[in-house]
């Protein structure tokens, strides 16, 4: 008999909609992280999204590779690598491992050591709208692939490979209100694992106006707002089981919505020294390699 109603209790508790869950279920939904002091704000979403069964890999190349940025849909399953991202479980297998944070600005040149557990306790935190991105310290790309190694072996990437090129992973954790200023690079997948990060791209030769130690969060407070219809970015706001594409020298700068956890796939060639050896690489250290270009005004 007990049984049965605890049964019946489940079957009700699933009907209810989502706002009505316990925090509990909402805390699984999240890995843990916590979804406190998100930004609603989520933006427009101008750029194409196409489902995995909807768009071959020929297509991928001949539409999007070399041309303009794609949100693609379903293309690979990472429910283990998201079990393994939950905060209860990167703290128990890393929380005494050594991770290296950068400062959150167009260059990213300071770094920080600090305990990955100090860095979740104490560094984790809701960014306010007037930080400059040099007090900002950002864990994303300085991973150590030695020690990260088992983590990243579970990833499934992108499978729409460009010729010639090969992938380098970049695993990050921010709090809301984090994020890059604008900046370029060669071409990559972006796939957030818990969380939401927003987007904004510009092409190659239409350089965005900003300030490389102004936040993205203060960028789009302060000057999106006052920008002209034709000076907008493309942009929008990825979420668990979608991947952004971004073509080479392509301006982005990104936004984390809610604490998030992340992984971006680099593409460089055998040529690039940052390729030679394990596949892996900063992208901290490709930024700088590349010559980033920031638009100061």
């Amino acid at each position: 008999m007990d049984q049965l109603v605890r049964a019946l209790l489940l079957f009700l508790l699933a009907q209810l909609p989502a706002s009505f869950h316990c925090k509990d279920a909402l805390s699984e939904d999240d890995g843990g992280w916590g979804l406190d002091s998100s930004i609603e704000d989520e933006g427009e979403c101008n750029i194409e999204i196409r489902d995995v069964n909807s768009i071959t890999h020929t297509e991928f190349i001949e539409e999007y590779a070399y041309a303009k940025p794609v949100i693609l849909r379903g293309l690979t399953d990472n429910t283990k690598f998201r079990f393994l991202c939950s905060k209860s479980n990167l703290l128990r297998e890393y929380g005494v491992r050594t991770v290296r944070l950068s400062t959150a600005n167009t260059h990213s040149y300071r770094k920080v050591d600090v305990q990955f557990e100090e860095f979740v306790k104490f560094l984790l935190t809701p960014q306010p709208e007037d930080t400059l991105g040099s007090d900002t310290l950002y864990f994303f790309g300085d991973n150590n692939f030695t020690e990260w190694h088992s983590l990243f072996e579970e990833y499934n990437a992108p499978p729409f490979s460009l010729p010639l090129m090969h992938p380098a992973y970049s695993f990050g954790i921010a709090g809301p209100g984090t994020g890059v200023p604008f900046h370029w690079h060669g071409p990559g997948y972006s796939e957030v694992i818990y969380g939401r990060k927003r987007w904004f791209l510009y092409p190659p030769d239409e350089a965005p106006e900003f300030h490389p130690n102004h936040t993205t969060l203060s960028w789009v407070s302060l000057s999106y707002p006052n920008l002209e219809l034709h000076q907008r970015p493309l942009e929008c706001t990825i979420r668990p089981g979608e991947v952004l594409y971004f073509p080479d020298r392509w301006w982005h700068a990104t936004l984390n919505l809610d604490t998030s956890v992340f992984i971006s796939t680099f593409l460089g060639t055998e040529q690039d020294s940052l390729f030679r050896g394990p596949t892996q690489r900063s992208l901290t250290q490709f930024e700088q390699n590349e010559e980033v270009k920031p638009s100061v005004h």
